[in-house]
């Protein structure tokens, strides 16, 4: 079953802002940490940010200071808000999460399906 959804890629100008979603199903008990990846064509995937369950947040150099990464535990829902978008920004962004299915059950890891961040002119 899906247990991650993403929203919120497309195309934006340079300097533009996105706000990527990550929902986890309804039937999901918790949504304890989560990550944000991307990859771009030809590149490796790469760590962009990272919130834990207890909060604590980390964001690669190349977006620091632009990217926020953040989680609402009562919609299970995490978000990565980018603003200042650059060309080298482009990828398919990725969400990460550590979802514990349901009560009792063992956390695991989990992905969504990716969505394309285009920044272009």
């Amino acid at each position: 079953q899906v247990l991650l959804v993403e929203s919120g890629g497309g195309l934006v100008q340079p300097g533009g802002s996105l706000r990527l979603s990550c929902a986890a199903s309804e039937s999901v008990f918790s949504f304890l940490s989560l990550r944000w990846w991307r990859q771009a064509p030809g590149k490796q995937r790469e760590l962009v940010a990272t919130i834990t369950s207890r909060g604590v947040i980390e964001y690669a150099d190349p977006v620091k200071g632009r990217f926020t990464i953040s989680k609402d535990n009562g919609k299970k829902t995490g978000f990565l808000q980018m603003n200042s978008l650059k060309p080298e920004d482009t990828a398919v962004y990725y969400c990460n999460g550590d979802l514990q299915p349901f009560r009792g059950a063992m956390p695991d890891d989990y992905w969504g399906q990716g969505t394309q961040v285009t920044v272009s002119s």
